[in-house]
């Protein structure tokens, strides 16, 4: 009864139930997890810097545009047009409001 104790069997418990692991087997990756655009800017409790919250808010202000974009802002009919499909009545509707404020912002500048 010599493997015996007053708290059980000693075949019960095994080296690895009972050990740590070593530091240097978790190994280094844990501080590169992070997502990235994890931190929201406007979070007040983030303790980045004014400076380097300015230089993430020039960086974010104005992404570069792409060529169909700028054209989809001048047409909004353009992504029907362009797949071969009539375009919604809501893209019509937004071209006529867009030709409407052109022709008004032309009257204005020729009034001046």
């Amino acid at each position: 009864m010599s493997g015996n104790s007053n708290v059980g069997n000693s075949q019960v418990y095994e080296a690895g139930d009972q050990r740590n692991s070593k530091t240097s087997e978790l190994g280094s990756d844990r501080f590169h997890e992070g997502v990235k655009n994890s931190h929201q800017g406007s979070d007040p409790k983030d303790d980045r810097s004014l400076i380097n919250r300015a230089a993430a808010e020039r960086q974010s202000s104005d992404p570069p545009q792409s060529e169909e974009t700028r054209q989809l802002k001048q047409d909004p009919t353009l992504p029907a047009k362009m797949h071969g499909n009539e375009p919604s009545r809501g893209a019509k509707i937004d071209a006529q409001l867009q030709a409407e404020d052109e022709e008004l912002l032309r009257k204005k500048d020729a009034k001046k």
